[in-house]
């Protein structure tokens, strides 16, 4: 599948090596997207450039006022992290979530993320945290936010061949803050999303702080409700105003009919019903009255 196999000593490394190769070469670290996309001929590169020996993208930790996750931590390392479980639980539950073990344990999130498909269970759950991302080149490095990265359905504006993402930040929730992560597929595991859901909400006073949902695959990449969120915002949690925000989210959200997923007319309606539930589900963890939040 390809003609040459290189290992990493560091990102410089990498990304000289990635331009010495002038377009043939790719970073790889979990490649179970890659892999495939390879034995199918959709992957051109004949150069991989293995970065999973690289020291220190191999960590979760909280620094800085961010949770900092490296580009060569697999999804199983997330959903088992005591900090991910405690300050960021919505990625955590998304995470365990992805493939069945095998996947989890070698994937890693950040190429979840450059493979750039809407469904994917962790971006979902990154663009509810409003996660950034940092790009490398061989100039330096940049944050930049999440969404930023996604350009259509599986088209990232990161040039692989020239810039690698070095690790994912986003700010840990606040004691006031709850989360939750829904998912309808055809099984429980090893099926890729029909829909799913990802919430973030905190209430003060018994309304809504802040709240964020996120939701795919309804569009060509991972979709901010941002017309329910409007309509939640500083109001109280009645169980009137999440219908009101489910309802708005289904009738912003665009998906196509899929022989794989559902059709249209099926998917906009589990929408609705998946974003009430994570929405109830987030606020009775923050302790919202039951009888406004049910």
């Amino acid at each position: 599948m390809w003609d040459h196999y290189l290992i990493a000593e560091s990102v410089t490394d990498t990304l000289q090596k990635l331009a010495s190769f002038e377009g043939q070469a790719r970073i790889i670290a979990g490649g179970t997207d890659l892999v495939l996309q390879a034995q199918r001929g959709k992957c051109p590169s004949r150069v991989m450039v293995d970065v999973t020996h690289i020291p220190g993208l191999n960590h979760i930790a909280e620094k800085e006022g961010y949770i900092h996750i490296g580009a060569t931590v697999t999804h199983t390392q997330i959903a088992a992290s005591p900090l991910i479980q405690a300050k960021a639980p919505v990625l955590a539950r998304a995470c365990a979530s992805v493939g069945g073990p095998q996947v989890r344990n070698v994937a890693t999130l950040v190429g979840n993320v450059v493979n750039a498909l809407p469904a994917a269970d962790g971006a979902v759950a990154l663009f509810a945290l409003d996660a950034q991302v940092q790009v490398a080149t061989l100039e330096g490095r940049e944050w930049m936010p999440i969404a930023e990265l996604y350009e259509n359905v599986g088209v990232c504006t990161i040039d692989p061949c020239i810039q690698m993402v070095t690790a994912l930040r986003f700010r840990p929730l606040g004691p006031d803050a709850r989360s939750d992560f829904q998912r309808l597929g055809r099984r429980r595991a090893l099926v890729l999303p029909t829909l799913n859901v990802a919430s973030v909400v905190e209430i003060r006073d018994g309304h809504f702080a802040d709240i964020r949902i996120a939701v795919g695959p309804v569009a060509p990449t991972p979709f901010r409700a941002q017309a329910a969120e409007q309509a939640l915002i500083s109001r109280p949690v009645e169980q009137a105003l999440i219908e009101q925000a489910a309802k708005l989210t289904a009738a912003d959200a665009r998906p196509r009919s899929s022989t794989l997923r559902g059709s249209r007319p099926y998917r906009t309606a589990m929408v609705e019903v998946l974003v009430r539930r994570a929405i109830i589900a987030a606020t009775k963890q923050a302790g919202a009255t039951t009888q406004a939040a049910e």
